[in-house]
């Protein structure tokens, strides 16, 4: 595709590095000049593209309504552009902005796809929308747009979060989950060894990467909570700091695996609560316990410190009772993500591996085999 398109329109006063303009147009003028780029990872696992799936019902809903004589849609789409667009001004605030068309369009569907998805087949109608137009000075500019227009909205935030490691210059709620959401893609898309040395190599469920079925959300907590009080606080600033991370994660979940395989392999997070968001998040804490009471810091290290996880009744992944205190006894998947859980859980699990003893659910199981304990103020 060749030539120009052109459109007239208004420029905003804004930021002195951005140009924002704004213009009417149709679906075919606006698909002529922009694309629509689901996000997805190459074969090297790279990451491209940032748009979510279509949902095919919401666009045949906005569809049947823009059908109809009155219809309106006063919200504006919203256009990326790196190059290929020039902006020539008229006078004022008034702009002639003139897209170049070559072998791909240049602009880029930032929010809005939905409605231009529906309005695209109404050819008959010469339905026009606003659009609002960014000109952006590279790509990382333009990833760093969208993640700042879609957060306040309901997009899957485990898109957002997949982004976010590709972007500088965020609001410091975004990025202080950036280093997570790398790590955590690190873990998951690169592996040079068996499957137990990188346990969660295809696991993890990200936008790019639906199948997967450990929550990226659990493990990007994991990672945060060791950055800013656990482990990998103690290396931070280490030159090899990623490669220390990755291993040292890798190392002590491989330790789980070899420990509880039957917990794992095979698994989901309905299936086994160690593949279960409370089951990862608390076993977060105990890597804190492992690393800094223990001094474990390899694979071999953590296997023989959590070797006390598999004495009977002190751990209840796919089956049997969780032995938490006298009033808190559950069956194995009764253990939810909620705060209240989640303590309760890692309470547990980081008792039994700081004291190396299991003597306390050895003796609330003992307890409960001679039936309810008596209060005395019973008769």
């Amino acid at each position: 595709m060749t030539g120009k398109v052109i459109f007239k329109g208004v420029v905003a006063k804004q930021s002195k590095k951005h140009t924002v303009i704004s213009f009417p147009a149709n679906a075919v003028d606006i698909f002529k000049v922009a694309k629509i780029e689901r996000a997805g990872r190459n074969d090297q696992g790279d990451l491209f593209g940032f748009q979510r799936p279509q949902v095919s019902n919401h666009i045949l809903e906005i569809r049947d309504y823009l059908k109809k004589d009155d219809a309106v849609l006063p919200n504006s789409v919203v256009l990326a552009f790196v190059d290929g667009v020039s902006v020539k001004s008229i006078e004022g605030p008034f702009c002639e902005i003139r897209v170049d068309l070559k072998d791909e369009k240049p602009g880029f569907v930032v929010d809005g796809q939905q409605r231009l998805t529906a309005l695209e087949p109404l050819t008959e109608r010469d339905f026009e929308v606003f659009v609002s137009a960014i000109i952006c000075e590279d790509e990382e500019e333009l990833r760093r747009q969208f993640i700042l227009i879609n957060n306040t909205k309901p997009l899957p935030k485990e898109l957002i979060y997949e982004l976010l490691p590709s972007v500088d210059g965020l609001p410091q709620r975004l990025s202080s989950r950036s280093l997570a959401a790398h790590l955590t893609t690190k873990i998951n898309y690169f592996k040079n060894g068996d499957a137990q040395n990188f346990p969660f190599f295809g696991e993890i469920r990200q936008h790019t990467n639906p199948t997967g079925t450990i929550s990226s959300t659990a493990v990007q907590k994991v990672i945060m909570n060791s950055r800013s009080h656990g482990a990998l606080r103690e290396f931070a600033n280490s030159d090899d700091f990623e490669e220390k991370a990755i291993v040292l994660i890798n190392d002590f979940f491989g330790a789980l695996v070899d420990l509880f395989p039957e917990a794992w392999f095979g698994q989901t997070p309905r299936t086994s609560r160690m593949k279960h968001s409370a089951g990862i998040t608390a076993l977060g804490f105990v890597m804190e316990i492992a690393y800094a009471v223990h001094g474990a810091k390899t694979k071999d290290q953590f296997i023989e410190v959590l070797s006390i996880l598999k004495e009977k009744d002190v751990c209840a992944w796919t089956g049997g009772t969780w032995y938490f205190d006298e009033m808190d006894i559950r069956i194995w998947d009764k253990v939810q993500n909620t705060q209240p859980d989640l303590r309760v859980l890692a309470d547990h699990l980081v008792r039994v591996v700081k004291d190396q003893k299991a003597d306390k659910v050895h003796r609330i199981k003992r307890s409960m085999s001679r039936g309810p304990v008596q209060s005395e103020f019973e008769e």
